[in-house]
């Protein structure tokens, strides 16, 4: 199988920027926000915007993982921040790549038995093939992919971060 790279380190870097300033945008009224990253590359991802976000505003940024089991999302999710710490909070639901939406679908669900301020999503990469009617608030790059088609979000130890398509 070719891997055909749709996004290089510096366009991902370029692309956690702009995100983080969308989140800034969206909740510069808040003192305080809770950025929730979907285990494992979710939660990388959701490292980076919020090291972004530190780096831009003055906004308290807390991080979460958030713990999925992909093969059946219908079990109980487990959480690194208990529900009293993102109360009525501002809360961004990030994962690496938006796929059938299965994955997000479930985690919002989780995190809406609690009130929230304000609760919106982000992905590096959305693939336009939802089984469920969720949304990317904040999306880095929209694929028109064909279902056979795969895409992987490769995080590197040594910071040489991509994105292909195989």
């Amino acid at each position: 199988m070719s891997k055909n790279i749709i996004l290089t380190n510096q366009e991902i870097e370029h692309k956690i920027k702009r995100i983080a300033y969308q989140i800034y945008e969206t909740f510069v009224d808040e003192e305080e926000i809770v950025i929730a990253g979907i285990a494992a590359n979710g939660f990388i991802f959701a490292q980076k915007l919020a090291l972004s976000l530190t780096t831009i505003s003055t906004l308290k940024v807390s991080i979460c993982e958030v713990k999925v089991d992909k093969q059946n999302p219908q079990l109980p999710i487990h959480t690194s921040l208990s529900k009293e710490e993102y109360k009525n909070k501002g809360l961004v639901l990030v994962d690496d790549v938006l796929n059938s939406g299965t994955t997000l679908i479930y985690a919002v669900r989780h995190f809406l038995d609690v009130p929230l301020k304000k609760f919106k999503t982000a992905v590096l990469v959305d693939r336009n093939h939802k089984k469920y009617p969720v949304k990317a608030d904040f999306k880095g790059i929209s694929l028109s992919t064909s279902l056979l088609e795969h895409v992987q979000v490769v995080f590197d130890d040594n910071g040489d971060d991509y994105a292909f398509l195989s």
